[in-house]
Formats: structure tokens, sequence, C-alpha cells
């Protein structure tokens, strides 16, 4: 019998609400989302861990992760770039989740351009979903993503928060 995953779940205040970070016990980020998406990212969490499963232990610990994050919010945007992150997901969804961490911060990408990096340039709409399923937010700059014309679209923790973090970056790198 294999078993559960344990992960460990830390929250930290940020400038655009209370955020969750989970880390495995070599210290790898294995998710990260805002208080108020929870079920979102436990059912993201579900999806990528069945059936193994996986348990969330709270811990204070102030971990790299957590240490990385805070200074990303105060404005050293590349304190997240070296950040150890292990998913689940499918093979595509981690082909798309590598081509989102290359796009550099402060500048955007529309679903289509994303979708030609990877060599699938008729794969938007999968590239779209596989974006959404993106259970490290942040790290893996999921908000980087605009619609072909230039539109703030599908973000899963609120086009406001999208609007916020593409603010920051573009504020801290001048």
């Amino acid at each position: 019998m294999t078993e559960v995953l344990r992960f460990f779940v830390n929250r930290m205040d940020t400038p655009i609400g209370k955020m969750l970070i989970v880390t495995d016990s070599d210290r790898n980020l294995r998710a990260v989302d805002w208080t108020d998406y929870d079920a979102r990212m436990r059912r993201l969490l579900s999806r990528q861990y069945a059936p193994v499963g996986f348990r969330l232990e709270p811990t204070h610990d102030l971990n790299c992760a957590t240490d990385a994050i805070a200074r990303y919010f105060a404005g050293e945007l590349d304190a997240i770039d070296a950040l150890s992150v292990k998913t689940g997901g499918t093979h595509f969804q981690r082909e798309v989740w590598r081509a989102l961490r290359a796009i550099p911060c402060g500048t955007t990408v529309s679903y289509a351009q994303l979708a030609g990096r990877i060599e699938r340039p008729t794969a938007v709409r999968a590239v779209g979903l596989a974006n959404g399923s993106n259970p490290v937010g942040l790290v893996i700059p999921c908000h980087r993503v605009i619609g072909s014309d230039g539109s703030l679209t599908g973000y899963g923790a609120g086009i406001e928060r999208k609007r916020w973090l593409l603010e920051h970056e573009q504020r801290a790198r001048r």
C-alpha cells in the first residue's frame, strides 16, 4: 500500500490577501494560492496526486518558499525564480508549466504565443486549460498570460489579483 503524501501548509499575509504556501518534506513547493481559494487548491492537488492522495498539515515554520515569496512581494521579483517546484500533472501540463516559468517577469504573452513556444500552435485551448490547472501560481507565473487582444483573462484567483501582480512586476522592474 502506498503511503499518502504529506504536505505542509503555511499562511502568510500579502498585499492582495492571505496566501497558502504548500511544501513537501524536501522543501519543494507543491501549491500556492490565496485562502479564499483553498477549496480550489485542494481540488487541483487531489487531481494531481490521485490515487495516492495527500494530507495537508499546518506549519508555522518559515521556510525558503515563504521567505522568497515575501521578498517577491517586497519588490525583489527574482527571489522566486530559484524555488524548487514539484508538481503532478500530465506531461502536457508540465510542458506548459515549464514554458510559463520561462516568461520574463514584468512581461506578458498570449495563450497563442505560449502554445507556439511549446511548438503546439493549434493547442491554444489546451494551453489555457493547463494554465488553469497550475497549482503553483505566482511561481509558475500563469498571471503573465493574457488574451490575444491584450485583455486580462482567466486567472483563477481573480482578475483584480492578476492586474495587481502584473502592475507590481512592471513597477518593480522600472
